[in-house]
């Protein structure tokens, strides 16, 4: 179905894909567009436009921060975005997908299953929540996010969960400068610290987007993360 778009666009990245990565992602392609019809996943339901606006820009993280034999949280997953994705061009990242909905997590198993994906776990928890756990609180050596809140939010949702040195990568558009620029603070009290803001464009499109690449050098204080009706109605 994307196959040809997605053999064309990961080069267009720099990127080689492993055997069976392009085969791999084109069916997750399938299952998504599938179950879409009985369950909310994606707005972008023209294959073509998955193949680009899906895969080949959450594939372009890779190009920002080797993963290979790493450990990532991806924060609010949804449809597995950028999480699976990731997992299927690097087999060797040990991948969990967080998301607040159980049965989008049900799915994600199951599609798991049908990829033949190992590695792989879900969590049904709330973000904020979930950070306090020991077993969870600073192990990942990355984390990832997209498209799930304001970056100030973000880093509190999320930097608890890195581990000191290694990173959070935010997925934003290229009209984040007010976030970014409000964030400083929000990074600073939690331990973490701006590298770099790297834009790219999705081969096969005019659009550009942008990943925050936020360092983690000190421990977040056991205080953070807060109650979200506190993140929400007093942000960092």
């Amino acid at each position: 179905m994307i196959g040809p778009l997605l053999e064309q666009g990961l080069p267009a990245l720099g990127l080689e894909p492993p055997a069976g990565a392009v085969e791999r992602l084109d069916r997750y392609a399938q299952l998504l567009l599938e179950k879409n019809q009985v369950m909310n996943l994606t707005a972008i339901t023209e294959p073509e436009q998955v193949a680009r606006l899906h895969m080949l820009d959450c594939a372009a993280l890779l190009n920002v921060c080797p993963l290979e034999g790493r450990r990532l949280l991806d924060v609010g997953t949804g449809a597995g975005f950028p999480g699976m994705v990731l997992k299927i061009l690097v087999p060797s990242l040990d991948v969990t997908l967080l998301d607040s909905l159980n049965k989008r997590l049900d799915w994600l198993a199951e599609t798991c299953g049908a990829l033949g994906l190992h590695g792989v776990r879900t969590v049904h928890a709330r973000a904020e929540e979930k950070s306090h756990d020991p077993a969870f609180r600073e192990q990942f050596d990355a984390v990832t996010s997209r498209a799930v809140a304001e970056l100030r939010t973000l880093c509190e949702l999320c930097l608890p969960y890195v581990k000191v040195g290694g990173v959070f990568l935010a997925m934003k558009s290229v009209d984040s400068d007010g976030e970014l620029s409000a964030a400083g603070p929000a990074m600073e009290a939690l331990g973490g610290r701006l590298e770099a803001a790297s834009e790219y464009e999705i081969p096969g499109t005019e659009v550009r987007h942008r990943v925050v690449i936020i360092k983690k050098f000190a421990q977040t204080q056991k205080k953070f993360p807060r109650t979200f009706a506190k993140i929400k109605k007093n942000p960092l």
